[in-house]
């Protein structure tokens, strides 16, 4: 089963925290049977003395060829610019009338609009709409019947980005090793995600929490307000077949173990209405759909282990049918892993793998409906904005993208690269709402290597070399990275398109041992997570950049979280 981003399921309206919606009830519900059009209101950003608001209408009635929704409201807010309807305000009455481009409104089609306003006090969503003169989400002229003793309390509405108006869970078991830290008190409150990388992690293995203890804080912390809950799925059958020391605990062909031992018990739980009142995030089998593209024959870049992926089709079909089946459970958003801008920022790996993504998201039953948005730089390092160099400038008659550090990139940040990759999933056929989460946990790159302007211009490398926040030996590099830092800290709805900068990478876990370490998590030893290893066609065969001295991955690196910490951009106060 499929849903669209915003789901209409209680006519009440409410505040929460910064944001608000107004929601309209479900044809079907208490009286619901003659619902003649449903308008979603929603605050999405709130500041002291401004808001953005997103509205949905969607037609019960007979289909139009033009529209226009009203309101009121009780208090001061004015309204200053708008996009996708044409916005009039008279004193508190506000009218918003389509565009000549969106004017059809089928039955059961819907019309977006958006705005940004001004109040001053209080900013009270409306408490009545129309359209065309008809008023919504009420039945037989009268108000939405409200709840009875035998009904379900309105809850779980589904939202255009779920970290709008919303706390996120913070992992007890990562903030205890971070307060434990000197000076780590400072971020042991930030939210991180909860990792699922192998069976056992869902009912607690080695004496820590599974995903039911996790949801249950989850319901202690939320309390009354909103929380998001962000959960990695992450044990694909074959899983990093590029990469040695994340291989998960699955052979290559055991896709049907994937499925009803590791899929179907998460969805499961997920499932479980005692937990339907949170926002759940699953970030989608990191570091897999892109290896089908980069690193498979005939690539110098390729490995046996991904051809045999590519062939067997199991990336494919997992991520198909973990969308289909955590996509069923109404208050779960799913955000699918796409890589980082150093990996898929170049042309020949660009749109393919936007095409890679579109197919896993239309197999095993799923379709693009499930996807809520995607995720880059999962547990990576590339920075999120560089500002003293850009792919458009020529230094010393050669074109940045010339330089060896981009070399030929059209991208040199994950901003630009992530909103870039929205448009191009969008024009495949993705949801035109489709949000990005940017992982911001370990790309902050200060400290007092971080540059304060351009390098010197006596050529493109100097320029870029002496400019660039990133400082790894090249952007293949993955495993522990020297240097590194926090970045910014987890926030909702930073950019137009990035749905939250998110600390999905715990800060402080590694990603690799730089040895060979007996384990029984069936991690093994990649070279590249030794500081002496000399590189690799992946990595231009620069060295490694990796710490020296880390754990298997997954496991607490005390010394990578203290150079994050000194190195973090913004800096810890």
């Amino acid at each position: 089963m499929s849903r669209t981003r915003t789901a209409l399921l209680a006519a009440t309206a409410l505040v929460a925290g910064a944001a608000g919606t107004a929601y309209a009830a479900v044809p079907g519900g208490a009286g619901a049977a003659a619902v003649p059009c449903t308008v979603d209101y929603q605050v999405q950003n709130q500041w002291d003395t401004g808001f953005t608001a997103s509205v949905t209408v969607t037609n019960h009635g007979a289909a139009k060829s033009s529209w226009a929704v009203k309101w009121s409201y009780a208090g001061n807010q004015k309204i200053t610019s708008g996009w996708n309807a044409k916005l009039t305000q008279s004193g508190a009455a506000v009218t918003a009338a389509n565009e000549s481009y969106n004017g059809t409104l089928a039955t059961g089609g819907s019309a977006s609009f958006g705005f940004q306003g001004t109040y001053s006090g209080t900013n009270a969503i409306p408490a009545a709409f129309t359209l065309d003169g008809v008023t919504c989400n009420v039945d037989s002229g009268g108000p939405t019947d409200p709840p009875g003793p035998t009904d379900p309390p309105p809850q779980g509405a589904r939202v255009d980005n779920p970290y709008a108006g919303a706390k996120v869970y913070v992992n007890p078991e990562w903030s205890a090793k971070a307060a434990a830290e000197p000076g780590g008190s400072r971020i042991a409150n930030q939210p991180t995600g909860v990792w699922m990388d192998r069976t056992a992690a869902i009912n607690g293995a080695n004496g820590k929490m599974g995903l039911r203890a996790h949801l249950d804080e989850a319901l202690r912390q939320k309390g009354s307000g909103e929380l998001v809950f962000q959960v990695v799925i992450y044990n694909l059958p074959g899983r990093d077949c590029a990469a040695l020391a994340s291989n998960g605990e699955l052979g290559a062909t055991e896709i049907d173990k994937y499925k009803t031992q590791y899929i179907d018990p998460i969805a499961k739980i997920l499932a479980d209405p005692k937990y339907a009142s949170l926002r759940i995030v699953t970030t989608v089998e990191i570091d897999s759909l892109p290896n089908l593209v980069t690193n498979v024959s005939p690539r110098a870049t390729a490995t046996p282990n991904c051809d045999v992926m590519k062939a067997n089709g199991n990336y494919v079909k997992g991520v198909g049918y973990a969308l289909n089946k955590l996509g069923d459970v109404p208050n779960v958003y799913n955000y699918v892993d796409a890589g980082h801008h150093g990996w898929l920022g170049w042309d020949d790996n660009f749109g393919a793998s936007a095409e890679v993504f579109k197919q896993a998201a239309t197999a095993e039953g799923a379709t693009v409906a499930d996807v809520h948005g995607f995720i880059a730089n999962t547990a990576n390092y590339s920075a999120l904005k560089e500002n003293n160099f850009s792919v458009d400038q020529t230094v010393a008659g050669k074109s940045v993208r010339e330089s060896k550090w981009v070399s030929w990139n059209r991208y040199v940040d994950e901003l630009s690269y992530a909103k870039a990759l929205r448009e191009k999933l969008v024009s495949l056929g993705f949801d035109s709402k489709i949000g990005m989460l940017i992982d911001t946990s370990r790309n902050g790159w200060g400290g007092t290597a971080r540059p304060t302007g351009p390098g010197a211009t006596t050529s493109v490398d100097t320029y870029v070399d002496g400019g660039r926040y990133d400082r790894r030996f090249n952007t293949g590099n993955w495993c522990n990275q020297k240097g590194a830092g926090l970045g910014e800290r987890p926030k909702a709805a930073p950019e137009p398109g990035i749905d939250a900068y998110v600390w999905m990478k715990p800060p402080g876990e590694s990603d690799g041992a730089s040895k060979v370490i007996d384990n029984d998590e069936g991690k093994g030893f990649d070279r590249m997570c030794d500081p002496t290893y000399t590189g690799n066609p992946r990595n231009d065969n620069n060295m490694s950049g990796a710490l020296p001295d880390a754990p298997v991955s997954g496991h607490w690196f005390s010394a990578q979280f203290q150079e994050l910490m000194r190195n973090a951009y913004p800096p810890l106060s």
